[in-house]
């Protein structure tokens, strides 16, 4: 058959593309080689009844308008914001670094001038900031640096901090004072019947069909359609013209444990000097659910398997500007998604660049 547009992969970039294309009257098509939509947003009720991320958290948080209020009209919300402890020398503490960290972790009681003073003695400059390990011994110096930072990148990237770009670290604030929010943006929430709900909605349309089970590189060269869209890895799409682009994998390890009100005292611990894995999830306390046990996911970072991170790197990312490039060529294909773009987005960073597209497409197929 040939289609109008035909997208590949069901996430929240592909979905929110597809929705904004068929409400402008678009015939849409999403392929989707697993055996259920919604990418790695995919969330269910686990055999407890818990609400659980099968792929690890993912948390709405944005400062977008525009992103909200395309949302909005496909889920309700509840307000969440995220809290993360980390275990540094036997110490759970507030992450990101604050005020409240530094005087737990050096047994001080300096208030917020005077975190800035100790900082600005702690931290050694250099330029340019080229790595995370510049940006953080920058602007926090190397011993919270080494305790807080160091072993996490090796664990989670299996690279040092050397080895990474400087936007890697720069993704997780410093504050001098005691807020001990993860993220500041304006709107923090998760939907109220899950991910996998949101999206169900998203593609609930009558000009979208969804084929599940359906790998799109089986039948790419019978299909047939004015525009593709694709947010799978760009490197693979070109068959690894140039060599394959490296990304970090992940193992999940999800438990339930009976008759546990609370297993931790926080959402999330970040494990950076102990274990193999990096973190631990307690859903419950993201969903909000009452119930009598609790369900945790333990999280392995990996070389192999499905590929969920880019690596940022200046030759990862001189490698994709050579896909890129072939990728511009392409008059009716699109790129878009972490995968699709080489781009470590949030998830409201991907919705908005997929209302980007969907916005261009719109002008040009109208």
């Amino acid at each position: 058959m040939r289609y109008l547009i035909v997208i590949i992969g069901t996430g929240l970039s592909g979905a929110t593309c597809a929705r904004s294309l068929a409400e402008e009257g678009c015939s849409v098509v999403l392929l989707e080689k697993r055996n259920h939509f919604a990418g790695n947003a995919f969330d269910r009720c686990d055999d407890a009844g818990i609400r659980v991320h099968d792929y690890g958290p993912h948390l709405f948080h944005t400062n977008s308008d525009r992103v909200l209020e395309f949302l909005s009209r496909l889920t309700t919300w509840q307000f969440y914001e995220h809290r993360v402890l980390a275990s540094v020398d036997g110490m759970l503490v507030p992450m990101p670094i604050n005020r409240s960290t530094i005087n737990q972790f050096y047994g001080s009681s300096l208030d917020d001038a005077g975190i800035e003073r100790f900082i600005e003695q702690q931290r050694i400059p250099r330029s340019p900031i080229e790595t995370s390990e510049d940006h953080l011994w920058n602007s926090i110096g190397p011993d919270l640096c080494d305790k807080f930072f160091r072993g996490y990148s090796r664990k989670q990237w299996g690279l040092d901090l050397s080895e990474l770009s400087a936007s890697v670290a720069a993704r997780i604030p410093f504050r001098t004072n005691d807020d001990d929010r993860y993220f500041t943006d304006k709107y923090q929430f998760m939907p109220t019947d899950g991910y996998t709900a949101m999206i169900a909605n998203m593609l609930d349309h009558p000009n979208i069909e969804v084929q599940l089970e359906t790998d799109f590189f089986d039948i790419r060269d019978s299909l047939r359609y004015d525009h593709l869209i694709y947010t799978g890895p760009i490197d693979q799409f070109f068959d690894y013209r140039f060599g394959p682009l490296p990304y970090r994998s992940l193992r999940f390890e999800h438990v339930h444990i009976p008759d546990c009100e609370r297993f931790q005292p926080a959402a999330q611990i970040n494990y950076p000097n102990d274990f193999d894995y990096t973190r631990v999830t307690e859903f419950k306390q993201i969903t909000g659910q009452t119930h009598s046990g609790t369900s945790i996911v333990r999280e392995y970072p990996q070389a192999t398997g499905e590929p969920y991170y880019p690596i940022p790197r200046r030759e990862n990312e001189e490698l994709c500007q050579l896909y890129r490039a072939e990728a511009a060529k392409l008059d009716n294909v699109s790129f878009v998604g972490r995968l699709a773009q080489y781009r470590y987005y949030n998830m409201d960073q991907a919705v908005a660049a997929a209302l980007k597209l969907s916005d261009q497409l719109i002008a040009r197929y109208r």
